[in-house]
């Protein structure tokens, strides 16, 4: 698996609501399980949780939901890293269904020490890593990153 692979996953009976669509609730889900794929990716594993006490916590997340879906979709998540601190994780994730986009997700993750509560700078690897695979200061991140909630 490389850093960034596309996460898929299928829509399940269990996560349709009352109109007969994805509940707004399992595109978080599924959002989540993209995350935890990342996290993986960069090396912040469940053997790295373990050895270290350190996970990432969202602390922030903004959900766009464009389009409707339901049971039995097939569903892929690419996920962006837009930027990142010695301690913070900045994703953008891009949900599609049948190569429509339907939805969006940005966070904001902070790496926590679950010991002291308080935030710990990314492992020397773990950041080289990140450094690897965001961004480059010359392209552009997602046009709906940065959006605020407003009528």
């Amino acid at each position: 698996m490389s850093v960034l692979d596309s996460y898929h996953c299928t829509v399940q009976p269990d996560w349709i609501d009352y109109n007969g669509h994805l509940s707004e609730a399992y595109y978080v889900l599924a959002f989540g399980f993209a995350t935890d794929q990342v996290m993986d990716g960069l090396g912040l594993d469940a053997a790295y949780r373990l050895v270290s006490g350190c996970s990432l916590y969202t602390v922030e997340a903004h959900v766009r939901y464009l389009a409707e879906t339901g049971e039995g979709a097939a569903l892929t998540i690419t996920s962006t890293i837009v930027g990142a601190g010695a301690k913070k994780l900045h994703l953008a994730h891009e949900m599609r269904s049948g190569g429509t986009l339907i939805a969006t997700e940005e966070l904001l993750a902070l790496h926590v020490d679950a010991g002291t509560g308080r935030t710990a700078p990314f492992p020397a690897l773990v950041a080289t890593v990140i450094s690897d695979h965001s961004l480059p200061g010359s392209a552009a991140a997602p046009d709906w990153i940065g959006r605020t909630v407003s009528l």
